[in-house]
């Protein structure tokens, strides 16, 4: 019975403080943040429907037409053949011509076609073609490239860092600069009592609104897309993806938000745990491998669906053996250890807000 008794008061707890979780006023750059991915993919998208339009204004010439131009066609061949060109640009250049030892004006030219899907820029000197780029304005899997780099390197890094901060950091030290903690701890309920409830308050908070901004997000980078490739692709593994990034984003909440819900009980300045949590999940990349696992930032990748973009080889190569990430965790063994993380933090604040004395005094 006394357990009953107390799960219900740490429900109580939890639906007062979601109230103001959800609508206070240092709760809304959390939106900002939550939907901050989306309004990115919103606004790329819109570049590429307007870039479409712009192109599909003229006459479009087939894909069959745009593969038959070769190098070393004439500008005036192509056009009659394929019709006038999208854009059509003509400048001259000097150039020194050796032979002559002389100044001498080089001819260019830049057209565009478009075939309803692809982009093709032919570069031309003194009217014979030179090179031919081609470029899709929409690759499925470009945009999921995207989308694992933005998740990782903003949502999880920065977006569910920061807001976790705002939100479970508040929790106890927004009640101690407000001066009104010791109505809670006058309430007839245990303090470790108080301290599930608030937790379990920010918990769901954090994560519906990370998660539905994370989920938000990648509808939004799926949409704009042709049937055929997007229904491929949720007939393969769409929802596992879908679930794991919505779970990445729900257990980076359950990390961070222990972290700053205990540094909030014992730390009156947030600004020192952010900042050493941060420089340490900034540098895991470049720790050694051993090191890389003592973070949640560790876990929360091993979780995600699709690995990050990473440099090429093209990066010089004290960077590439210094950014050596580790090899990432089974999936049970990354729900093992954020749960063993976040287990440790919430002991370790029980043990501080059982000791805790409120001294109104000494906050500012």
């Amino acid at each position: 019975m006394k357990q009953l008794s107390r799960r219900r008061q740490a429900w109580t707890i939890t639906r007062i403080e979601l109230g103001r979780v959800f609508i206070s006023r240092r709760a809304f750059w959390v939106y900002a943040l939550a939907l901050f991915p989306s309004l990115i993919f919103m606004v790329y998208h819109a570049q590429v429907k307007f870039r479409t339009m712009s192109l599909s204004s003229a006459a479009m010439i087939t894909p069959a037409q745009l593969d038959a131009i070769h190098a070393g066609e004439t500008a005036d061949a192509i056009v009659e053949r394929l019709g006038k060109a999208v854009n059509d640009f003509e400048w001259k250049t000097p150039r020194r011509d050796r032979e002559k030892e002389e100044q001498v004006l080089i001819a260019y030219r830049r057209q565009t076609y478009f075939d309803g899907r692809r982009e093709a820029r032919l570069f031309y000197e003194d009217g014979t073609l030179v090179s031919k780029t081609t470029n899709l304005l929409k690759v499925f899997e470009e945009d999921r490239r995207i989308f694992a780099g933005v998740f990782q390197f903003f949502y999880l890094r920065l977006a569910i860092f920061f807001g976790c901060l705002g939100i479970f950091m508040n929790l106890f030290r927004g009640e101690m600069l407000d001066r009104t903690l010791h109505y809670w701890f006058l309430a007839p309920a245990r303090r470790d009592v108080l301290l599930a409830g608030k937790y379990c308050a920010g918990l769901i908070a954090s994560t519906v609104i990370f998660s539905v901004g994370a989920l938000l997000c990648f509808g939004l980078m799926v949409w704009p897309h042709s049937s055929p490739e997007v229904q491929a692709f949720w007939r393969s593994a769409g929802m596992w993806h879908v679930f794991w990034y919505a779970a990445a984003a729900a257990f980076g909440c359950v990390g961070y938000g222990s972290v700053f819900l205990a540094a909030g009980l014992v730390l009156r300045n947030p600004v020192i745990p952010a900042a050493i949590l941060l420089s340490w999940e900034s540098v895991n990349g470049f720790l050694p491998e051993l090191l890389q696992k003592a973070s949640i930032l560790y876990y929360l990748r091993s979780l995600c669906p699709v690995p990050a973009p990473m440099m090429g080889a093209d990066a010089p190569a004290l960077i590439q053996l210094l950014l050596a990430p580790a090899s990432p965790a089974s999936r049970s063994g990354a729900v093992f250890g954020i749960l063993a993380i976040t287990a440790a933090v919430l002991w370790l604040a029980r043990r501080a807000i059982m000791r805790m004395q409120i001294t109104y005094g000494g906050e500012s």
